[in-house]
């Protein structure tokens, strides 16, 4: 599997992960940025653009904390934690 390939599908399965953070959470509005960005670089994976490399590590980096962080707030007796 190409390289591109490997980055598009994991794009598509942290956007639709953070897609399902709830409204609720203090982490939503910072969800919906972090897929903003992850759908512009999904499109332009799709069309064949160059994408700089670390901007898709960095922006998968915090969506992955962000997944982490909203999963904390969920459970129950558990200390959320924001910044």
């Amino acid at each position: 599997m190409k390289d591109t390939e490997t980055d598009d599908k994991l794009l598509q399965m942290l956007t639709a992960r953070l897609e399902r953070i709830s409204v609720d959470s203090y982490w939503a509005h910072r969800a919906s940025g972090i897929r903003g960005t992850l759908i512009r670089l999904a499109e332009q994976i799709e069309s064949g653009r160059p994408i700089e490399k670390e901007e898709l590590e960095q922006i998968t980096r915090m969506g992955f904390f962000i997944l982490e962080i909203s999963a904390k707030e969920k459970r129950p007796g558990r200390k959320t934690w924001r910044r």
